[in-house]
């Protein structure tokens, strides 16, 4: 069996290195990795690889950035010819960005079944160009991996067959168990300066801003910075500002000040994991992270109307404060003074999903695929 595995953004990389160690371990599996360049420098791409022990991968498209039309229609143009020199049995697909919809779509019209990990979520508001991306990529794969029920059911009001819905954990959750170890070892807190040669850190919290509702809007970015400054005055605050974060800085000319906010560069995965992992908030408008703080039994308070993944906050350690400056300073103060949590782990959060991915791939024949590698225009 072929499996060609499809990565194009920072988010993608967390989910496909624990599916391509999977495939490499087992026999009667060819796992080949396609790298669009969707995420291309090396604060978001090179150093997951890196961090990951991704190996190089078999294609590179180097597609870059450009506007979502731009990028998905270069994506799909450099996609096709490289699902016809291989010609693999499964094209497998993660989560939600724009390199997650173009691979899908060429490989639907040649004919090519694909996989999609991570299906089903919803945050129900298609102004977010990542709900486009679910959506169309749910309804053309053959086989849906599921993250959460809500997922489940969500697919099956969306009239996707029970027999295509495969509940298996979460493999972003793979590679955070794999990788606590070795996060251990990080020295992003001394870096910082909140562990002095102390075994307890002093106490921080971390900030990711980076979707267009929030950083794309000058007054609202430099409201919620101004926001971030005041909660700071309490918590000091740590921020791995994203490039497109920080180019919507650059041009309002914003900076900490004077106050314990600190901009950084983005980190790689583990000083990032190591830093969520000893934080006492988080505050952030990233999916993955509100999956990550779960497991890691941080609070977070996540800058959006909406979220896709409900479990983290039936969990109990993610909230939703939308994203009024003015609410997010509440918040802040109010979880500040919250005791410690029962810890809730999601079901099927146990490091296995991967095992579980490939265990259904490899005990089914791909009957359902029909030949159009030459489709008529």
């Amino acid at each position: 069996m072929k499996i060609l595995l499809v990565a194009g953004a920072r988010p993608n990389f967390m989910k496909v290195a624990p599916l391509l160690h999977e495939c490499d371990r087992r026999d009667g599996i060819r796992a080949v990795l396609v790298h669009t360049g969707q995420h291309y420098d090396d604060g978001l791409s090179d150093v997951f690889f890196r961090d990951l022990a991704i190996r190089p991968p078999d294609h590179e498209l180097k597609v870059g950035s450009g506007s979502h039309a731009e990028q998905t229609a270069e994506i799909m143009r450099r996609f096709e010819p490289v699902c016809k020199v291989e010609n693999p049995d499964i094209v497998l697909v993660v989560g939600d960005v724009n390199s997650t919809m173009a691979a899908a779509l060429v490989a639907a019209k040649l004919g090519i079944p694909v996989a999609h990990v991570e299906a089903g979520l919803r945050s129900f508001d298609r102004t977010m160009p990542e709900e486009i991306n679910r959506i169309v990529t749910d309804a053309i794969a053959s086989w849906h991996f599921t993250t959460e029920p809500s997922a489940n059911e969500n697919l099956r009001q969306e009239g996707i067959p029970e027999d295509r819905i495969h509940f298996v954990g979460n493999v972003m959750i793979d590679t955070l168990m794999t990788c606590r170890k070795r996060a251990a070892s990080s020295r992003v807190l001394d870096d910082l300066g909140f562990r002095d040669g102390s075994t307890q850190p002093k106490p921080y919290g971390v900030v990711t801003l980076h979707r267009p509702t929030n950083v794309d809007d000058p007054a609202r970015l430099k409201a919620l910075v101004k926001a971030l400054r005041q909660v700071s005055a309490t918590l000091p605050l740590i921020f791995p500002v994203h490039p497109r974060t920080s180019s919507a800085l650059d041009r309002l000319s914003c900076s900490g000040g004077n106050s314990p906010l600190r901009f950084v560069e983005p980190l790689g995965y583990l000083d990032f994991l190591q830093l969520l992992a000893h934080a006492r908030l988080v505050i952030t408008d990233s999916g993955g992270i509100q999956e990550e703080t779960t497991i890691l039994e941080v609070p977070c308070l996540t800058v959006r109307a909406n979220t896709e993944r409900p479990i983290t906050i039936s969990s109990g350690w993610n909230r939703l404060v939308g994203t009024d400056p003015e609410a997010l300073v509440s918040a802040c103060r109010q979880e500040l003074t919250k005791g410690r949590r029962r810890p809730q782990r999601p079901p099927l959060w146990d490091g296995k999903a991967c095992q579980r991915i490939l265990d259904v791939l490899t005990g089914e024949k791909s009957t359902k695929r029909v030949r159009t590698m030459d489709p008529e225009p």
